[in-house]
């Protein structure tokens, strides 16, 4: 074990400070796509009773119409956090078109071209146009198929009562803010090390539909008309077919801390991209892009996690940081877990949490560009190939076998898992790790591994599979009502979000290009 986490764990450990550890804050934003009862994506608009996108806290869409986003307040308890979501569940069954239901998948299926995904709308108030012609320069630098692609992405946060107890261990001199936004740019930095290890165990996309490749089906295999997939995949939404895309490859994005965080995305919101310089902003008259720069937005950067910190009405998030720091970390490298029918379960979370709890408490240098090139590679190479035999990793400009690495991984962070379970009547965490140490041990248990193996024993086609859990999950939420209490908040919630979006849009509002101007300068 490295000495900086033994000391760290031995003093939470021995002087009966692991208390310090529990009653983090967890939050969850699913996506899912909405899709016909024949497969395809859904042409209808996000249901009304649903509640407005724009100003719902809780339900909204990601990049389209059919794309909606599921958001849960963050909760110290796990089992609370899974509950939220699985009753958010109910209540859009209860309001959906009896036609239509959530896709298990992460990647989609049947579409036949971008034109089949319709851009999310959120009005004609300034602030609901901003959020639509971003998606639709996303549309342009990137396409639409890459944008319908769902996953889940996991919000977590220390207990408050552990910073000021871990400031006095570490024998800190800054004040507490910086201290915090040290410590968080910590983890983020062994998280991007070490993060493979999330698509490694818990990726469920090894295979994809052909009308998603789009023809490039060249190094992919066939199982039969339709279903492409490589043998040992894990996570092909986090591939160079998903998320990985050349156009942010020569994005360089500082980690060192949360000034140089900043200041580096700013440079890519302010640096002219000649491909979209070619596009342009305007097209037939109609705005298309925010800008021509290299990103849009901030949120237009993919990674796997990001420093976060909640944001007021029209602050972008560059500024929210800026202002208060960081507030919690996103973790946004799960796949939908297809075998759990709200898209996670709860023994994903609690690995994650102490995972994310290791990633702080151990040593944390700074990343080099050799490193970050590293982690790139790493990163790829488990989303095609992380169930190989024998398969290597980078770690330190030296090779090492995945398995080797992640077992290792697993027994430094029981000694965190054990902390979590202290003083209360069960071993979750502890359960939750060594689940994960028996599927590394025998890795066609791996959910990615289970689900090819499925495939070919059934000569079964994705698409197929896909939407049998897709019904099954469909059937359970229609036959078991929405909570009352539950369904009537949320009711009000959805009346309350449509007042709010007509309260914008009927406010007196600068011209639209204005507004744009002023939120690009901000």
């Amino acid at each position: 074990m490295n000495k900086l986490l033994e000391r760290r764990l031995t003093r939470l450990l021995q002087t009966g400070d692991s208390a310090y550890l529990k009653g983090g804050k967890k939050g969850l934003e699913k996506e899912s796509l909405r899709i016909t009862d024949d497969g395809a994506v859904s042409s209808t608009p996000h249901p009304s009773s649903w509640g407005s996108p724009l100003t719902h806290p809780y339900i909204t869409t990601d990049y389209s119409e059919a794309l909606p986003e599921l958001i849960t307040p963050p909760f110290s308890d796990i089992v609370e956090t899974v509950k939220f979501l699985d009753d958010t569940h109910h209540f859009l069954y209860a309001h959906m078109p009896p036609d239509e239901l959530l896709w298990a998948a992460s990647m989609p299926c049947a579409v036949s071209d971008d034109s089949a995904i319709p851009i999310a709308e959120y009005g004609s108030s300034n602030a609901g146009q901003i959020k639509h012609i971003y998606r639709m320069g996303l549309d342009w630098r990137y396409g639409r198929k890459m944008q319908a692609i769902a996953g889940v992405h996991f919000n977590y946060s220390l207990p408050k009562s552990f910073w000021p107890y871990y400031h006095e261990a570490e024998n800190s001199t800054d004040t507490m803010q910086e201290f915090v936004n040290f410590n968080y740019f910590s983890l983020i930095r062994n998280f991007k090390r070490l993060g493979w290890i999330v698509p490694f165990l818990f990726g469920t996309s090894p295979a994809v539909c052909k009308s998603f490749l789009a023809g490039r089906t060249t190094r992919f295999k066939q199982l039969m008309h339709g279903t492409y997939y490589l043998p040992h995949a894990t996570s092909l939404r986090m591939s160079d077919i998903g998320y990985k895309n050349k156009n942010q490859s020569a994005l360089v994005v500082s980690y060192d801390n949360l000034d140089g965080y900043i200041q580096s995305l700013q440079a890519a919101l302010a640096t002219p991209y000649p491909e979209y310089e070619a596009i342009g902003l305007y097209n037939e008259n109609k705005r298309i892009q925010l800008s021509t720069n290299v990103l849009q937005i901030e949120n237009e950067y993919y990674s796997f996690i990001r420093p976060k910190q909640t944001s007021t009405h029209g602050e972008r998030s560059s500024q929210s940081l800026a202002s208060r720091g960081v507030e919690y970390v996103e973790v946004r490298a799960l796949d939908l877990n297809c075998h759990s029918k709200n898209g996670v379960d709860a023994t994903q979370l609690r690995f994650l949490e102490a995972f994310l709890i290791f990633c702080l408490l151990e040593e944390s240098p700074l990343l080099s560009k050799k490193e970050l090139s590293d982690i790139e590679y790493n990163e790829l190479t488990v989303a095609l190939r992380g169930h190989e035999p024998n398969l290597e990793l980078i770690d330190s400009s030296k090779r090492r076998k995945i398995k080797t690495w992640s077992l290792e991984i697993c027994d430094r962070m029981l000694a965190i898992c054990e902390c979590l379970d202290s003083e209360t009547k069960n071993s979750h965490y502890v359960q939750a790790l060594k689940a994960q140490v028996e599927a590394i041990s025998h890795p066609d248990t791996l959910p990615a591994a289970k689900i090819l193996q499925t495939l070919i024993d059934n000569q079964e086609p994705f698409q197929t599979y896909a939407m049998n859990l897709s019904k099954d999950y469909a059937k359970h939420y229609r036959d078991t009502p929405t909570p009352k209490d539950f369904a009537d908040k949320f009711s009000a919630l959805a009346q309350q979000s449509h007042e709010e979006q007509a309260a914008l849009e009927n406010a007196n509002e600068i011209s639209l290009d204005n507004y744009i101007s002023n939120y690009i300068k901000n």
